[in-house]
């Protein structure tokens, strides 16, 4: 291994890594909700990025294999997931046609800690394609490295989380004064769950 290589490597993981998380999807249409509102960034920010290392550290390590050869533990993900982006539709589609008060304003009331964290938990977790994407796809992408070039490639992954993720959660606030106005939440609130509702039907459509 030369440190040319290493560099090579961790470059494309990278540029793979940004490839694949930068896309419109439930997990980064939370992540942009929870940045504008300013509520519990961090916390979700950590949650997102320390997951996506623990899949792309299993991608490289080669769990992409077991989840090849088990595909019922994708289609258990597939209709749990779907259930679960679907019923966060309906209660995006309710903010957004509901008369409850929309504010940017981070003090408040919302949505607790544990429900936050547990929510992002969920929309990570239960997504099957998150499997596909960061373990089997990355994993087989890391293949084509050998020895130590494989987790440089992973590093860079990695990287390409924490910074995607970093920069859509704080850089989100940016959006605030578009988002002092209620309306722009509703137009938000009724694009998530457009997003969300057709991720759902499109898991239970699958297969």
């Amino acid at each position: 291994m030369s440190v040319s290589s290493a560099a090579v490597a961790a470059a494309s993981g990278l540029g793979f890594g940004l490839s694949l998380i930068v896309a419109i999807g439930a997990q980064n249409a939370f992540v942009l909700r929870q940045g504008i509102s300013g509520r519990h960034v961090p916390a979700v920010v950590a949650v997102c990025a320390v997951s996506d290392i623990v899949l792309i550290a299993a991608g490289i390590g080669g769990f992409g294999v077991v989840v090849e050869s088990a595909p019922e533990v994708l289609v258990v993900a597939r209709y749990a997931g779907a259930a679960f982006l679907i019923g966060y539709a309906v209660l995006a589609a309710r903010r957004a046609f509901g008369n409850a008060a929309l504010s940017a304003d981070p003090g408040r009331a919302g949505a607790a800690l544990g429900a936050t964290v547990l929510t992002a938990l969920a929309l990570t977790w239960l997504n099957p394609h998150v499997y596909l994407d960061t373990v089997v796809l990355l994993g087989s992408f890391a293949g084509a490295y050998a020895g130590p070039d494989r987790w440089f490639l992973g590093a860079g992954a990695m990287l390409a989380s924490v910074l995607w993720f970093t920069a859509l959660g704080f850089g989100a606030r940016l959006l605030g004064p578009l988002f002092t106005r209620p309306l722009a939440w509703r137009v938000l609130d009724s694009v998530i769950a457009t997003v969300l509702l057709g991720l759902g039907l499109g898991l239970l459509c699958t297969g």
